[in-house]
């Protein structure tokens, strides 16, 4: 049985590191374009593991359903969480344009 491996949780900042405004090399614009994309990433990857999986689980491939349905909740739920930020952004720059100087 092959295990579906390198699931991990999105938008979580590797173990030992820094938030990044505290790195003085880069803006802070630049840092929080940093970890969006970073996130966008780790999304994009857990999406990418779970059609592999189940492709492997169509195909009859030896590979556990319990672990698929795992792979691709984990894929939706971080896709929701994905989508959810992305609204939370666009409704906060809408806020900013309307606001009267």
């Amino acid at each position: 049985m092959t295990p579906i491996q390198n699931l991990t949780v999105p938008l979580a900042l590797p173990s030992g590191s820094t938030l990044p405004a505290a790195m003085p090399a880069q803006g802070e614009g630049a840092a929080f374009k940093n970890i969006l994309l970073e996130a966008l990433d780790q999304v994009n990857s857990m999406q990418q593991q779970a059609d592999h999986a189940v492709e492997q689980l169509v195909t009859g491939g030896d590979v556990n359903p319990a672990e698929v349905l795992t792979t691709l909740q984990k894929a939706d739920m971080s896709f929701k969480l994905m989508l959810q930020i992305r609204n939370k952004l666009v409704q906060a720059w809408q806020e900013v344009n309307n606001i009267r100087i």
